[in-house]
């Protein structure tokens, strides 16, 4: 089912306000237990796995997000 552009762009506004800083608590926590289990990693392989969390949360929400800053198609002008 495809999601029309107001619900789309309410969507995203839920997904950045309330997901987004669910999933980096996810994160750190993550990164905090590695630490505590493993030990600390290297700084680059630490950056790298910070990098590689910070673009996998945004795959899954690319087709919400897609054309949401652009003007409403169905408005009327």
């Amino acid at each position: 089912m495809a999601l029309g552009y107001r619900a789309r762009k309410r969507l995203s506004l839920a997904i950045l306000l309330i997901g987004l800083p669910a999933y980096v608590v996810v994160a750190v926590s993550l990164m905090n237990w590695l630490d505590a289990r493993f030990g600390r990693l290297p700084i680059w392989a630490e950056v790298g796995v910070y990098l590689g969390l910070g673009f996998l949360w945004a795959l899954p929400f690319r087709r919400v997000f897609r054309g949401v800053g652009q003007p409403d198609p169905d408005a009327r002008d």
